[in-house]
Formats: C-alpha cells, sequence, structure tokens
C-alpha cells in the first residue's frame, strides 16, 4: 500500500514507519520537517513539505496523527490555540485537499485520545459510553473525531483511534516520569485514585496495524491494554521497576497551582477498556503493567 502519515515524525508514527516499511508498504510523511523525514522514520520513508507535493499519485490510506503533545506545557490561551490548530485546522486542511483529488485513498485511520470521555471517574468507559464534556482536552478530542469523520461524505472508512498513556522508553510520558522517580522523588498524584489507561507501544503498533487490515473496521476503537491501573498502583509499580521508593506524593493543591486548567489531566481519569478491539480479535501482547515495564526497563 501507499500510506500517507501526519504526524510521522512523533513517537507513534516513528514506529509506524518502522512497522510499515518492514512489511514493504511505501509511506510518505506529510510534516514541516520534510527534510529531516528519512533521517527520523527511515531512509525508505519520503517527506513531503505540502500535499501538492504528490501529485497525482495515488494514496491508498491516510494515516492522522499530526497533534501539537498537550501536556507539555500549561493550557494558556495561546497553548490551546496551537493544540486545535496542530489537531482540527490540519485535519481540516487534509480533508480540503481530499476534496479536491480524483483518487481517494478508501482508509482514514485518525487519532484521538481516551481523554474524550473527559474525566470518567469510576465509571468503566467503553466505546458506546457518552463523554463527560467537562474539560478541554474532552472538547478538543470531540471537535477532533468530528471533523475527521466528515471524511465519511466522500465515501472514506473512517477509523478513530482513542489512545490511552503510551508507554515507550524512546520518550512520551513516561519518559517525564524518570527523572523524579530514579531520584526517589516519585508518587502518585493528588490521592492517587484516578484511573490511568495505559498501551504498551507494541500494542500500540500492533493494534493500528490490525485495523489497517480489518476491511470492517469503522467507529471509535480504545487503544488502551483491558487492566487500566489507578495512579497510586502506577507509581508503586514504577517505583518497584526502578528500585526506588514511589511514597512522595504531588498534592492536588499544588498541581491546580502550578498547571492551572492542565492539572485536570493528571488528576482526572479514565477507567477506559478496548471492548471493540477484543471483539474484533485482536491479543494484547501487554495486559500487566508490571510485565509491559519489566520490558522496558532495560531501555529506560
Amino acid at each position: 500500500m501507499h500510506i500517507l502519515l501526519t504526524g510521522g515524525t512523533g513517537l507513534i508514527g516513528r514506529q509506524l514507519c518502522r512497522h510499515w516499511s518492514g512489511q514493504g508498504h511505501r509511506l510518505t510523511v506529510w510534516s514541516r520537517r520534510a527534510e529531516k523525514v528519512a533521517k527520523i522514520c527511515g531512509a525508505q520513508v519520503r517527506g513531503i513539505a505540502r500535499l501538492e507535493d504528490l501529485g497525482d499519485e495515488p494514496v491508498d490510506v491516510i494515516v492522522n496523527l499530526a497533534g501539537a503533545p498537550i501536556a507539555d506545557r500549561p493550557w494558556t490561551h495561546r497553548r490551546k490555540a496551537l493544540l486545535w490548530s496542530s489537531r482540527i485546522t490540519l485535519t481540516e486542511t487534509l480533508l480540503a485537499w481530499l476534496e479536491h483529488r480524483g483518487q481517494k485513498p478508501s482508509l482514514l485511520i485518525s487519532g484521538s485520545a481516551v481523554g474524550w470521555y473527559g474525566d470518567g471517574g469510576e465509571r468503566e468507559l467503553t466505546e458506546e459510553s457518552p463523554p463527560v464534556v467537562d474539560d478541554f482536552a474532552s472538547q478538543l478530542c470531540i471537535a477532533w473525531e468530528e471533523t475527521a469523520q466528515r471524511a465519511e461524505a466522500m465515501d472514506i472508512r473512517v477509523v478513530l483511534v482513542r489512545t490511552g498513556l503510551v508507554l515507550s522508553a524512546e520518550g512520551g510520558f513516561l519518559s517525564r516520569l524518570l527523572l523524579p522517580f530514579k531520584l526517589g522523588l516519585g508518587g502518585p498524584l493528588g490521592n492517587g485514585r484516578q484511573w490511568m489507561p495505559w498501551i504498551h507501544i507494541d500494542d500500540q503498533i500492533a493494534l493500528i496495524d490490525f485495523l489497517l487490515h480489518r476491511d470492517q473496521a469503522s467507529g471509535p476503537y480504545n487503544a488502551c491494554a483491558p487492566k487500566p491501573v489507578r495512579n497510586r498502583e502506577f507509581a508503586k509499580t514504577l517505583g518497584s521497576v526502578l528500585h526506588r521508593p514511589a511514597f512522595m506524593p504531588m498534592p492536588a493543591l499544588a498541581l491546580k497551582v502550578g498547571l492551572g486548567e492542565m492539572s485536570l489531566l493528571l488528576l482526572g481519569g479514565q477507567r477506559a477498556t478496548p471492548a471493540r478491539l477484543l471483539e474484533a480479535g485482536f491479543s494484547f501482547r501487554f495486559t500487566d503493567l508490571r510485565a509491559a515495564l519489566d520490558d522496558l526497563s532495560g531501555r529506560l
């Protein structure tokens, strides 16, 4: 297949490029850093700065993962505008380009996050659960999905991947936790009762590949391991894997003062389960948090 990716230089995109290049697919990454794509994603991957650079070249599948990191810094008005434009505005640009093409892909796999549900509290969340629209992250994900779904009007099948917290040794949220935990300063956030829907990077890549090859796949899929854990358990397990104590809690008030509205991401959570993936027959390699962290520990 010829696969066009946005967000191809990000954590998940890089791994997808390696995986699909190994399968013999032809990959093109639309990126502001087009000249660096081959170095970041692999010599066989082509980078383009403009969609028009593809000309009339056929595209079989689009994988739309672009988006500025949501938890890198507080949500100022300027940061919110960037988070919005890097997801919704970029997807709108993609759709406008598709509308003027004679040949259209058969499938659009578009990124999203379990933050779509908002803070779910103790509810178990499947893809059938309604969102609690009470924060910016939820509003952002809802708008992102609704924008992507407009491709269905062009007879393009749309798959929405609601990703949890990706565990990887090559970046992402886990890398930001390492320093305080290695210094013995790690611990739960707030009361530590909030649910954390996690997924090992290998399963994240495998499930996207699974959905790519499943002809009947459409709509939302929760991309998280079947067994979410509470924040307190996550901290304890990570500390154990790193052979460090994990009893230094970060008070909720300190997070609210330091991070403002973004603290909702850390103090809330989602008890999300991958109901539709399991029904479709996808098999997770890592369903136990300790096993997932042990697998990554040698590279952390």
